[in-house]
């Protein structure tokens, strides 16, 4: 079970201190706003109301105590680059930072964080992907080259086995598991045939799935 410092509970601090909480996570969240700490004390362990970017506030927390500290301070940039560079003085363990743009990614890794998110941006290129392209019902990125997208079975595999369609040969993909009926099987072999009712999980590079499912 994980220990999470969580500083800033706007729209996605909340959001993030939830789904921590539900994965069994122990969460201390921290925000300047007592109301903003009052609504999230339903779903967090502890809470504490104060200002990140004092020293010692910070340094009463016990942040060597957390194996994660999260900045998801919003509304002020400034606020977030210096609670990040004061977590980092004061030897956290593994801190992730939210930004808005890589100019913001940029000086948070130099200010000390050891990952940073970009929940807007990230968004926006998934919802891009699963409306703009025809046939994608899910999609997730590995990296920058690599991803995993939920897709129909194309008409002319219908019938098919995926050892008769050789993807891996021909286009340097993997299908990983075949969904039907929202029950998704990954324990699929060379002989298991597709047909229209199914949907296919497949890894491989960006340039591979385009190329192979026309996109």
């Amino acid at each position: 079970m994980k220990t999470v410092l969580l500083i800033g509970l706007g729209r996605f601090g909340a959001n993030m201190a939830k789904e921590l909480n539900n994965l069994g996570c122990q969460v201390m969240a921290v925000d300047i706003s007592e109301e903003r700490v009052n609504d999230a004390l339903n779903y967090i362990t502890r809470a504490q109301i104060g200002d990140s970017t004092k020293r010692e506030f910070l340094k009463g927390l016990g942040v060597k105590n957390f194996d994660l500290c999260v900045v998801t301070i919003s509304d002020n940039f400034q606020n977030s680059l210096e609670t990040t560079s004061m977590l980092k003085e004061l030897d956290a363990k593994f801190i992730v930072s939210r930004a808005a743009n890589d100019a913001q990614e940029k000086f948070l890794r130099l200010a000390g964080a050891d990952d940073v998110v970009y929940p807007e941006s990230q968004m926006a290129r998934w919802a891009a992907i699963r409306y703009g392209l025809d046939n994608i019902l899910d999609y997730i990125e590995l990296d920058d080259n690599h991803a995993i997208i939920e897709v129909n079975v194309p008409k002319g595999w219908i019938g098919k086995s995926i050892g008769e369609l050789d993807v891996r040969r021909k286009f340097g993909i993997n299908i990983m598991g075949v969904k039907q009926n929202n029950v998704l099987n990954v324990e699929i072999t060379p002989d298991t045939v597709l047909s229209e009712n199914k949907t296919l999980f497949v890894v491989g590079e960006y340039r591979s799935l385009q190329k192979c499912f026309k996109l």
